[in-house]
């Protein structure tokens, strides 16, 4: 089962220019004046701001994602990103996720170890999304499962052994009385049967 790491960073263009026009008139004129060129367009003090909140987004959610991928493995898939255009016509990433396998291993060993590689994915990130402890949550249930079903086979195969040995313990009992009884049997025909080996010639003459 496929599970995903979402981690959604809400960078609203149309909030953050609606919440620029709120400043007053004058600031706005200073604001005009200050320009400055990135990436080869000309951008005015709003636009700079715009820009460096949509870099610093662009780096949380690329690294949130990586550390999500370091940490799940070969359980973890390729991060995906949803981008906006920035001011200066390039893209910035705002949100992201990371496909992960909630897989059980072959024995509930391997169970626990990957629900465990799980948990660690999930929480890997230096600030985890709700989804990231949904994730973890999930895979500490796994685990809980894993470990029920360990001991349940335990158990069995305790059960198991004591029953092979104690069938052994009967059959080395049941061969030892055979041993015992044939070496009574031998010692009573000697007993019973006393055998003159005395020499008895007789010369006729």
């Amino acid at each position: 089962m496929n599970i995903n790491f979402n981690t959604n960073y809400s960078f609203n263009l149309a909030q953050q220019n609606t919440s620029n026009k709120k400043s007053n008139n004058q600031n706005e004129n200073e604001e005009s004046t200050q320009t400055q060129m990135v990436n080869g367009v000309e951008l005015d003090a709003k636009e700079l701001q715009q820009l460096r909140e949509l870099q610093s987004t662009d780096r949380e959610v690329k690294a949130h994602e990586a550390a999500h991928q370091a940490a799940g493995g070969s359980l973890a898939g390729g991060a995906s990103f949803s981008y906006v255009k920035g001011p200066d016509n390039q893209m910035y990433a705002v949100s992201g996720e990371v496909p992960i396998r909630m897989q059980k291993g072959n024995t509930p060993e391997e169970t626990i170890a990957n629900a465990r590689q799980i948990a660690s994915a999930a929480m890997a990130p230096a600030d985890p999304s709700p989804q990231d402890y949904k994730v973890a949550a999930n895979a500490l249930k796994l685990e809980m499962e894993a470990r029920s079903e360990a001991m349940k086979l335990k158990a069995e195969k305790n059960t198991q052994d004591k029953k092979d040995n104690n069938q052994n313990e009967n059959a080395n009992e049941t061969e030892n009385n055979k041993n015992r009884d044939f070496k009574n049997f031998i010692s009573n025909i000697y007993k019973n049967n006393s055998i003159d080996l005395s020499p008895n010639f007789s010369i006729a003459s």
